[in-house]
């Protein structure tokens, strides 16, 4: 399932040296706007001990975890709606990806420059924002004149739908929201939505780049973004990219916790941010554990057993009998598959049950 978050922000604030933390694919990091030309794709582990701990029981051959894609997008700035900097290339990018991680500068240092020349976290936020949604509402006025006849004097109910859907779109657009901030009650509603590809109705999280000494409690840049994106449907996280960089340059997990606790974490920034892209894009896990492999299966949250095992194989959801599904901390608890059998643990659920997080499968088919 290949869905991709996309890293974007000004110039300088510290999108490559975040996505150098995050993938083995290194980009160029240096102290000047437009460094990032091409998109850099990475292909991202996701942390989960839960792998750790059924391997422990199982023994298998390999551990395989979900992964997820990260792409580095070159720095946008004022008037990119417009063609300015890089900035048709910088939408198109962003137009492809599934959900955006916006990283804010939240620290102070002399040493790297600032495209508008001092630091304002909300302003900056601001600048890509209104980039956005001018873009957007250029999408929206276009469709409008092509459905609007339509809607009104052709009596297309279809074309009356995607007319209300846009007029919602314009009026928070005009006012400066991105389309996130808009919701829709039916589904017929939410799938026109859909279909635009908005770049402002993609789920955003806020990354406030800050320096060492803040990465545990956040700073005054980091409270003021919180108040501004407060009315968003969106997250917050705080982390120090530089202090990231610094661990990941470390060879052993031993040097690297003892580096955590001293700074005063309990995780790497980057783990959490990685966990967060995951949640972002709507993603969970379900696991498959036998002597082979002990492998996380990546799917989108709220789908039925059937989908997920099309995850597996077409096969297995064409043909799909049943699901036999044991809970992690059940599997955790007894030991192995067996013992959860003998104690009645195991459940049998059909075609109407919704997959949860870290759920155990093991699907029957019939083709």
């Amino acid at each position: 399932m290949a869905l991709q978050c996309g890293i974007v922000g000004l110039p300088n604030v510290g999108k490559s040296t975040l996505f150098n933390c995050l993938s083995s694919a290194k980009a160029q990091a240096a102290n000047f706007p437009f460094c990032t030309i091409e998109p850099n794709v990475g292909v991202i582990t996701v942390p989960d001990e839960r792998l750790n701990r059924l391997a422990e029981l199982v023994h298998p051959g390999r551990i395989v975890p979900a992964t997820v894609e990260i792409v580095d997008i070159a720095g946008l700035v004022k008037g990119a709606s417009k063609g300015e900097g890089l900035g048709n290339k910088f939408l198109g990018n962003i137009r492809e990806c599934d959900a955006i991680i916006h990283v804010l500068r939240c620290f102070d240092d002399d040493n790297v420059t600032h495209v508008d020349g001092s630091v304002n976290p909300v302003r900056d936020k601001e600048i890509i924002d209104t980039e956005l949604q001018i873009k957007d509402l250029e999408t929206i006025e276009q469709r409008i004149q092509k459905v609007e006849k339509q809607a009104t004097t052709g009596g297309d109910k279809q074309a009356k739908l995607q007319l209300d859907v846009l007029r919602k779109y314009h009026e928070a657009l005009i006012k400066g929201e991105s389309a996130r901030t808009v919701t829709f009650d039916s589904k017929d509603e939410q799938r026109a939505a859909h279909d635009l590809f908005l770049l402002t109705a993609k789920p955003v999280l806020y990354v406030c780049n800050v320096d060492e000494g803040s990465a545990v409690t956040g700073n005054a840049y980091v409270d003021a973004v919180r108040e501004a994106v407060k009315n968003e449907p969106a997250e917050v996280m705080v982390l120090a990219a530089k202090t990231e960089a610094d661990i990941a340059e470390l060879d052993s997990y031993e040097d690297r916790q003892m580096f955590l606790e001293e700074v005063g974490l309990q995780e790497s920034g980057v783990n959490r941010l990685i966990k967060a892209a995951f949640k972002l894009l709507n993603l969970e896990t379900f696991i498959t554990a036998g002597e082979m492999e002990v492998k996380a299966w990546t799917y989108r949250k709220g789908w039925k057993a059937p989908q997920c095992a099309g995850v597996i194989h077409t096969d297995f959801e064409r043909g799909f009998i049943r699901a036999e599904v044991i809970k992690y901390d059940d599997y955790i608890h007894y030991g192995s598959e067996a013992a959860v059998r003998e104690a009645g643990k195991m459940g049998v659920e059909g075609k109407d049950y919704v997959v949860q997080d870290g759920d155990i499968m093991h699907f029957r088919f019939n083709v």
